[in-house]
């Protein structure tokens, strides 16, 4: 039986030689394995060693040096609260001792102290009570148009002393009423007598007479809703304190007074004023017969008063030059000194104009009309009068006085 014969591979057929060196490279590729897998245990147990140094404990010395230091810091903390308890507790005690060393205080003091305070409040308002009214603290601060007067000033004009109207009597007046003897009555719009006042508002003689027929007025009845103003700041004494009757009333049971203020104190642009009032044509008639030759010199002079048609009084009593400087409060306050000389001309004014109303309301009242020096200027009244019958005056008294035209 013939054998078969097979080939071998080529790995068969390799010689020993080439054996041995496959061998070799075998062995020499475990053992660079084997050296790479040392070299992994090595590292990672170093870092497994490292992490175990970070995780370890502190060891027993160490935890006792901070437990010592934690117990140092808390002493300290005790020692500091307890310094500051002890600090309190002497303030306190100290405190305590020194109240209880102070002696008790009397009640006489507190009595005296009490009285003190009161008197102190009580000086305190009373000088406060006496300080001017808050108008214009000079005169020569003008007023356009008006303003509401001030309690206090309007209470002195018209509450003027029965002893200071006597002390005055006459006073300096250079101006005086006339006597017009032969007229016809001047009843006003209640039957009454009638004060007729005419005049304008940037007049300064006006300005002054208005002073004096507040202090006579305000005799015989009541004012209401009285203004200040003053005289035109650009005319002869400039910007006088004054009221204005615009706007206000009067009531009386004796009296009826009626005014007429023509123009306000601020200019027209025109060389003129403002007008404010117009005159009915009864009072325009009055104007036009009374306010012109023969009773005065000067057609349609301001201010301008017919009391009752038996008195008449045409220019102011007295300069307002006395009232230059002065302000609503100094005037209504010098008005309590009969001795000065806003008093002499406002006061003695007044006294005249009472008189002249007196002998229109058949002396009443009485009151007024029979209390010096009342009686004794009525005797005078009558001896001023005009000769109608000539343009010349008679003993009239009126001194030289600049008056005002009126504007038409």
């Amino acid at each position: 039986m013939a054998k078969s014969k097979r080939k071998s591979s080529p790995a068969q057929r390799a010689t020993p030689a080439t054996t041995q060196k496959a061998a070799g490279q075998q062995s020499a590729t475990r053992q660079v394995t084997a050296a790479r897998k040392a070299a992994g245990q090595q590292s990672a147990t170093k870092q497994g060693t490292s992490a175990q140094k970070t995780q370890t404990p502190p060891s027993g010395a160490q935890k006792t040096s901070a437990a010592q230091r934690r117990e140092a810091v808390r002493s300290q903390q005790v020692a500091s609260a307890e310094r500051n308890r002890a600090k309190t507790r002497t303030g306190q005690s100290q405190s305590r001792g020194r109240k209880q060393a102070s002696p008790p205080v009397s009640p006489i003091i507190w009595v005296a102290v009490a009285l003190l305070v009161i008197a102190a409040v009580v000086a305190i308002f009373f000088y406060l009570s006496k300080q001017p009214a808050s108008t214009s603290s000079s005169s020569s601060i003008a007023i356009n148009g008006r303003k509401p007067a001030p309690a206090q000033v309007v209470n002195q004009v018209t509450n003027v002393s029965p002893s200071v109207l006597q002390a005055v009597d006459i006073g300096n007046v250079t101006t005086k009423p006339i006597y017009i003897p032969g007229q016809p009555a001047l009843n006003g719009p209640n039957g009454k007598p009638e004060f007729f006042y005419f005049g304008a508002e940037y007049c300064p003689y006006c300005a002054a007479q208005r002073w004096s027929m507040l202090v006579a007025l305000s005799r015989f009845g009541t004012f209401k809703n009285l203004s200040i103003t003053t005289s035109s700041a650009s005319d002869v004494y400039a910007s006088t304190p004054t009221f204005s009757f615009y706007g206000s009333s009067y009531s009386s049971s004796y009296i009826d007074f009626v005014s007429v203020e023509t123009t306000t104190n601020q200019p027209d642009g025109n060389g003129g004023y403002v007008t404010l009032e117009t005159p009915t044509a009864d009072e325009q008639q009055i104007v036009n017969k009374y306010d012109a030759p023969p009773y005065t010199d000067q057609t349609g002079s301001i201010p301008f008063t017919d009391i009752g048609n038996q008195y008449l009084m045409i220019g102011p009593g007295f300069s307002p030059q006395v009232l230059e400087g002065k302000n609503w409060q100094q005037i209504a306050s010098a008005l309590s000194d009969s001795s000065s000389p806003i008093a002499q001309g406002v006061i003695g004014t007044a006294n005249y104009l009472t008189a002249a109303i007196c002998m229109t309301t058949n002396q009443k009242p009485a009151s007024v009309c029979q209390a010096a020096p009342i009686p004794a200027i009525e005797q005078t009244l009558n001896k001023t009068s005009f000769n109608t019958g000539s343009p010349q005056l008679a003993t009239t008294g009126i001194a030289s006085v600049a008056y005002i035209k009126r504007q038409d």
